[in-house]
């Protein structure tokens, strides 16, 4: 579309650019929400095309001035990401870049991307195959001169409750017994006939969708966001992630999995913080767990840090 032809004034009123002549109170975070900005995302050795939702800001520490200056905020995150995929080391040169747009009105930068991570699975055991997604936030603040990078994934796993499944399993005895009592002699194949009907199997554990959040913070030295990585590790502890295509062998492979990892709320953070307390990557770590109870109607939860001194707080 052509753009009309229009004469622009040179001296247009920039009221962003006035100063009081006293001094006003500081403000710690200025800036904007809600960006819509699509990029690349450098995931270990491969870009991946995400729209992103953004938040930038800086903090207003001139107390004459009245405001900073949005629109070099915008402009400076639509050409980093036009320009270079978004990793680590890019991230830092953007907060640098920002501060150095308000350098006469600032101290701190911070800019957080938001965006679905996917991600091509192989089911369990035949060979289909299927997008799984992962909501993922990447975050930097420039604050007081350090830089400081964090990744957050959301990783959705089962969980099969361990005090259901031992109740089963004993519901599963007493109808055995009440079956077999009256038989001297039970023959295997008896048995084993018996097991594949729904009069043998009176019961099953209860499990449910489960989600674990994880917020880690990351080492300095790294060059590049490991967001599959991060993802790998969570569902290689807890064994029991959520699948995309499926045919009877994978759910089958996935009801084995369940059974071979029951675990309450408790046992998947103990899974997690000893594996993410032995990864140097990981500079500290919050973790909240959520088990969707199907037999309550509330929701059981864990939250664990890695209990470093000034580290993150374990606030649910």
């Amino acid at each position: 579309m052509t753009k009309p032809t229009l004469v622009v004034s040179q001296n247009m009123p920039d009221i962003a650019r006035r100063s009081f002549g006293e001094a006003q109170a500081t403000l710690d975070w200025v800036g904007m929400s809600h960006v819509h900005q699509p990029l690349l995302v450098k995931d270990g050795d491969v870009s991946k095309a995400v729209q992103a939702m953004v938040q930038v800001y800086v903090n207003l520490a001139d107390p004459h001035a009245k405001g900073i200056h949005m629109s070099r905020l915008y402009l400076l995150l639509d050409e980093h990401a036009e320009t270079r995929p978004l990793t680590a080391a890019g991230l830092k040169l953007l907060l640098g870049s920002i501060l150095e747009s308000h350098h006469d009105l600032s101290t701190n930068a911070f800019v957080q991307f938001e965006f679905d991570h996917f991600v091509r699975r192989d089911a369990l055991i035949s060979d289909n195959q299927g997008w799984s997604s992962y909501p993922v936030m990447v975050k930097g603040t420039l604050l007081g001169g350090e830089v400081v990078l964090e990744l957050s994934v959301e990783v959705q796993y089962s969980s099969t409750c361990p005090c259901s499944a031992a109740l089963a399993r004993q519901i599963i005895q007493e109808q055995f017994e009440a079956d077999f009592a009256d038989k001297a002699d039970v023959k295997f194949s008896d048995v084993r006939a018996w097991l594949g009907t729904e009069e043998g199997i009176k019961a099953t554990p209860h499990s449910q969708r489960s989600t674990a959040k994880v917020l880690v913070r990351l080492a300095s030295d790294m060059d590049e966001f490991p967001i599959t990585d991060l993802v790998d590790q969570v569902e290689e502890v807890l064994k029991t992630p959520v699948q995309a295509a499926v045919k009877r062998e994978d759910e089958q492979e996935f009801a084995r999995l369940n059974g071979a990892n029951l675990m309450f709320v408790e046992d998947a953070g103990r899974r997690l913080k000893s594996a993410f307390s032995q990864d140097e990557r990981w500079c500290d770590f919050w973790v909240r767990i959520e088990h969707h109870e199907s037999l309550h109607a509330h929701d059981a939860v864990g939250v664990f840090t890695k209990g470093q001194k000034d580290g993150y707080l374990p606030i649910p």
